[in-house]
């Protein structure tokens, strides 16, 4: 179909068409046309390839609900098959459209976790076949480009989560990984990488953060060009750090779970940080998920929903769909697979057997 495009549109402006008007075509296509597309001729490869074109088709791309996509992975290791896959939430039928994606060139995977996604690169450990060692890539699945990214300069014991984020003050990626140190008696730390430096740079500790809360996180929330997550001192409190100026800021929790002993995460939904806990009580695990309307405002806070089940723990908000039902990942009791769920009950439209880390 879409090579019929392609010749229409040669055959109706054979001497000249006006650059803008192609641009807005192909801003539209997926990452795997357009590479096919640099092949018509020297005037596309030069308009795919400037930076302006593939901002612009990156900002379509992140406006546009029905281009997104969710990765899963598959481990089968009684057959040493480790195998990630996509689809897009657009489709009525995700489960015909899973797709499985070619793995980056330079590895050939045991193992690997996936921790974050931004503009469409992914940042993942892979654990390899040939050494028991791992590297941390960063990965384009639709060019299968990667690149190995710096050795980090913090311990590797402990629970660690990544976020990346575009600083527009600087023109760069920046990654920023927090890590709960059991070797340190949990002690909170951080370090940065700015893609351009090349090198991971340790920051200033929280002032009165006494240890982070990171179990069950999937990756920082990002959100008014900060990152966030959860820290503890005297109670619990969302630690927020800026990107482009490196500081931290602080923001109270629902006070429905501020001073309870529970596991409590944030993430982002819809461009609005949320907040989330799941309470062990009496043999019952009662998750809770709130939504921040106005940034940064305590009073804000608003309830989504309610789900007691002794089986579901460790729940993650993942995505939030049209008609409002929020799709969050957990570990189900009784179960071989991780599961999905929204607050109306078992998501079953995605294939038995996918996990998402």
């Amino acid at each position: 179909m879409l090579m019929e495009i392609v010749d229409q549109l040669n055959q109706a402006m054979p001497v000249h068409f006006q650059e803008d008007i192609l641009a807005n075509i192909l801003c539209r296509l997926p990452v795997r046309s357009l590479l096919r597309f640099k092949c018509v001729s020297k005037l596309w490869k030069t308009l795919i390839d400037e930076p302006n074109f593939r901002m612009k088709h990156l900002n379509h791309a992140k406006n546009d609900k029905n281009s997104q996509n969710f990765l899963f992975y598959q481990l089968r290791p009684m057959e040493a098959i480790f195998s990630i896959y996509c689809c897009p939430f657009s489709s009525a039928t995700l489960a015909e459209d899973v797709r499985e994606l070619d793995f980056p060139l330079i590895v050939e995977p045991r193992f690997c976790q996936v921790y974050c996604c931004c503009d469409s690169l992914v940042i993942i450990t892979v654990y390899d076949n040939l050494a028991e060692c791992h590297r941390l890539l960063l990965w384009n699945p639709s060019t299968r480009e990667s690149i190995v990214l710096p050795t980090t300069k913090l311990s590797l014991n402990g629970i660690c989560c990544l976020g990346m984020s575009f600083d527009s003050n600087t023109g760069e990626y920046k990654i920023l990984r927090i890590l709960e140190d059991r070797n340190q008696g949990r002690k909170a730390r951080g370090e940065i990488l700015a893609l351009k430096s090349g090198f991971w740079r340790k920051i200033d500790e929280h002032p009165d953060v006494f240890q982070y809360i990171l179990l069950g996180m999937h990756s920082l929330a990002y959100i008014q060009g900060a990152f966030h997550w959860v820290g503890f001192s005297r109670n619990y409190f969302v630690v927020s750090f800026n990107i482009s100026h490196e500081v931290y800021g602080e923001i109270p929790l629902p006070e429905q779970i501020s001073m309870s002993y529970i596991d409590i995460g944030v993430s982002e939904l819809e461009g609005m940080l949320c907040a989330y806990s799941n309470v062990h009580h009496q043999g019952e695990n009662t998750f809770k998920l709130w939504m921040m309307k106005d940034y940064g405002v305590q009073e804000s806070w608003n309830a989504l929903f309610c789900i007691t089940d002794p089986n579901i723990d460790i729940p993650v908000p993942k995505y939030v769909f049209a008609n409002g039902e929020v799709l969050f990942w957990c570990i189900y009791y009784g179960r071989a697979e991780n599961s999905y769920w929204t607050q109306n009950g078992p998501f079953t439209l995605l294939p038995q057997g996918l996990r998402q880390n």
